[in-house]
């Protein structure tokens, strides 16, 4: 993806402007799904801490709960994440953002 943006800005059709909102783009959508997985792991590890440590039948129901919601929201950031980032190759490949704004 990026080196098509790469060869559209050297050939004159990308402004500087267009190239780095671009790359912003790109690196947004990464940081987003990285701060997705240091999330979900944070909450997967409280629940097998809560299962490990503790004694009490309240934090042991609570860590059995954590750690299928931070199984499910690494699955779900990463579906978000593959979303996102067919979009973006969709509008870099068609130019076509008036389409995309709509959905």
């Amino acid at each position: 993806m990026l080196n098509k943006l790469h060869e559209k800005y050297h050939k004159g059709q990308l402004t500087l402007r267009d190239y780095l909102a671009a790359h912003r783009t790109i690196l947004a959508n990464d940081r987003t799904w990285l701060g997705n997985i240091r999330t979900s792991l944070a909450i997967f590890v409280t629940g097998v801490s809560f299962m490990k440590f503790f004694d009490h039948q309240v934090l042991q129901i609570i860590g059995i709960i954590f750690i299928p919601i931070g199984v499910l929201n690494v699955v779900h950031g990463f579906w978000k994440y593959k979303k996102r980032r067919h979009l973006i190759q969709s509008i870099e490949k068609n130019n076509d953002l008036e389409k995309h704004f709509d959905e």
